[in-house]
């Protein structure tokens, strides 16, 4: 899973994993699911809820971390029965099916973080973003506001969550062996499963593990040493180094040293890093600095650094406008690719990739091990009229309630996101089969739109809001399932062990996922924009939901004419990477990466490019190296960051605060002292 901004390589090793074999022993669909593997799944749940939070509140980029949940889970399993062998206690064996549980359910626990929108609309519905925003900016109401609290939270969540599991598990044979959607991430995970439980793949997986260890230590270690100088506020320590001179940090341009962000480079692919850096040029380089110059010309020059009638204004509408012109092309492009195929399927039946036995003995090989893996996918099934009676009954429990949460959102439009969501989910499975890029979040926008606009002047901002989280995480969890079901069809579990197992990771991440942002919301000064947790996506989600009912009449000079350049200028670019080579296609930017940098700063794309950088050297020095263990270094400096979010927020909450705090000056500014 993932924001728009994500999209896994499958890389060699990833691919590695032994072929399904007929003499392979599948352990029935209840023995695949233990305690030992839930608690497993809830401890990794804890940790990436964590890192998503952090991910979600500073930059808004979620990398793909199905195949680190892969590896902890396999990491923390083995050492679980390694430590009771100590003690003379046998455990049973660790199959690959209870690997494969394991990352089902921790993905399932820690995508509740993503789409429950702890980032994004739920954060945009509180008193401080709607301070931010302006208190007398039109359309922004004092009314329209409803501040996080964990009981409202974690309802929401369980009344909204579980919808997206039955929405489309009827049609996971369709997606999966008809369609033979490749769900990168899901395929990468179940190789790199395989490969751990196999004697040919032992001894990489142990090399990937401790290498996974030894960078999860660097990295929290080198957080800890950081915290001693980063001092009382956010102007201190190594996460403000001005480390390309004092002048380029004042436009964000700067390397402020984090594991997360270096993580990320190393993960996400190099056209994804370098269309962020290239974002942050266009943006902090050129485009601010120039509409910096007309102040008192465009807008007033006394305004506040985040007052939207003036420079901040033009920062987030011209961003949205990017992310929106993104979505709307990638999301007409599925539509018209699904209808396109379905229509194929019923014209010309012949063009379906169902599988079919040949004669020469090559294919009869491949049918053969394709055969055992659709034996075992279709064996277990999950009735169809379970998973339409489950749909239905809990759209009626949801109908009921969000109006109790909402009520600014009437039952009847709760009712109607319910009656369009299945075919929203399913295009965006499908979208996110072939390309491995869900955009559960440009669904939620246009829900939000629609939604604000159809409730109006009252209550039409919180409505709107409100709206984006149904759709979203209907649509987000239908495409984090099937993608699990792709997992679990190349690794012989059996998809009845994966939908408990998404229900169970579910439900966990209802819980853990309002419990950990709770840990941030206390602990830190979530959405100042002068601090580590800008929360950007907050004050993006407020802004367009107030522009659904509003209009765009309190707009700067000039604002809405740049929005309509950048908009056309994302579809134009989209269309130029459908319509080039590919040799061409591959070097054309991403205009979503692009878009994010825009609002949030340059210092985080100067960082992933690092790790861009670092990756495309080490696969020319060596490939094979590079492979096997740049997700190992990657995900090891994002779980490192991540824990270490734990004993900081402690640390906070218990007041202690650093004894140094390290700052930069002008050498002038000391020649005058």
């Amino acid at each position: 899973m993932g924001s728009e901004a994500d999209a896994a390589e499958l890389t060699g090793p990833l691919l590695a994993g032994a072929p399904a074999t007929a003499e392979e022993a599948v352990p029935p669909w209840r023995d695949q699911i233990t305690v030992r593997g839930i608690v497993v799944s809830a401890i990794l749940g804890v940790l990436f809820c964590l890192i998503t939070h952090k991910l979600n509140l500073t930059v808004g980029i979620i990398p793909s971390l199905n195949v680190a949940a892969g590896l902890l889970g396999y990491f923390l399993v083995r050492t679980w029965t390694a430590a009771l062998a100590r003690f003379g206690i046998v455990s049973k064996p660790f199959t690959k099916q209870e690997n494969t549980v394991i990352q089902t359910c921790v993905v399932a626990c820690y995508g509740i973080a993503f789409s429950g929108g702890f980032g994004s609309y739920m954060l945009a519905m509180d008193q401080k973003t709607y301070e931010l925003i302006g208190t007398d900016y039109p359309g922004n109401r004092a009314e329209d506001v409803k501040n996080p609290s964990l009981s409202w939270m974690i309802g929401f969540m369980f009344v909204v969550s579980f919808l997206g599991l039955f929405s489309l598990v009827a049609l996971r044979k369709v997606m999966v062996i008809d369609y033979k959607l490749t769900y990168p991430s899901g395929t990468a995970t179940a190789m790199l499963i395989n490969s751990f439980h196999t004697t040919t793949g032992a001894e990489l997986a142990e090399k990937q593990v401790s290498c996974l260890g030894k960078y999860l230590s660097i990295s929290f270690i080198w957080n800890l040493f950081k915290w001693f100088f980063s001092g009382v506020g956010d102007s201190c320590g190594f996460d403000n180094f001005p480390s390309l001179g004092l002048a380029a940090f004042k436009n964000t341009f700067y390397f402020d040293f984090s594991p997360t962000y270096i993580g990320c480079g190393l993960i996400c692919p190099h056209i994804v890093n370098c269309s962020t850096l290239l974002g942050a040029i266009i943006s902090w380089g050129f485009l601010w600095p120039y509409v910096t110059t007309k102040a008192g010309d465009w807008y007033p020059a006394d305004l506040g650094s985040n007052d939207f009638k003036g420079l901040y204004g033009y920062k987030v509408f011209i961003s949205v406008s990017v992310i929106l012109g993104d979505g709307i092309y990638n999301l007409i492009k599925i539509i018209y690719a699904t209808i396109k195929e379905i229509m194929n399927a019923r014209s010309k039946q012949g063009r379906l990739p169902l599988v079919r036995v040949q004669d020469d003995d090559e294919s009869s090989k491949l049918s053969t091990e394709e055969k055992l893996l659709n034996d075992i996918f279709v064996k277990d099934s999950i009735p169809p009229w379970l998973a339409g009676s489950g749909y239905v009954g809990l759209a009626a429990i949801s109908t009921a309630t969000v109006p109790m949460l909402f009520p600014q959102l009437k039952w009847y439009l709760v009712l109607s996101a319910y009656v369009v969501a299945p075919l929203l989910a399913f295009c965006n499975s499908y979208g996110t089969g072939l390309t491995d890029w869900s955009l559960s979040s440009t669904y939620g926008k246009i829900g939000l739109f629609i939604f604000a606009s159809w409730v109006g002047q009252h209550g039409g901002v919180i409505a709107g809001l409100a709206a984006c989280g149904v759709m979203m995480s209907i649509v987000s969890t239908a495409a984090d399932l099937m993608q699990d079901f792709k997992t679990g069809y190349l690794t012989l579990s059996s998809p009845r062990s994966m939908f408990v197992s998404q229900l169970i990771g579910t439900a966990l991440g209802c819980v853990i996922a309002p419990l950990t942002f709770w840990l941030y919301w206390t602990a830190f000064d979530i959405g100042n924009p002068d601090g580590m947790f800008k929360a950007p996506y907050a004050v993006i989600f407020r802004e367009m939901s107030i522009l659904g009912v509003e209009g765009f009449s309190a707009l700067p000079q000039h604002c809405l004419a740049i929005c309509t350049f950048f908009f056309f200028a994302a579809i134009t670019i989209n269309l130029l990477k459908d319509v080039t080579p590919d040799s061409v296609s591959k070097f054309v930017p991403l205009p979503m990466a692009m878009a994010i940098p825009f609002y949030i700063g340059a210092y985080f794309a100067i960082d992933m490019f690092i790790g861009t950088v670092i990756l495309f050297v080490w696969e020319r020095v060596n490939r094979k190296e590079s492979e096997d263990f740049a997700g190992a270094v990657a995900s090891g400096l994002i779980c490192g960051d991540g824990i270490w979010s734990v004993p900081s927020a402690i640390l906070s909450l218990m007041r202690i605060d650093p004894p140094m705090c390290m700052y930069f000056k002008p050498s002038v500014a000391y020649g005058l002292i």
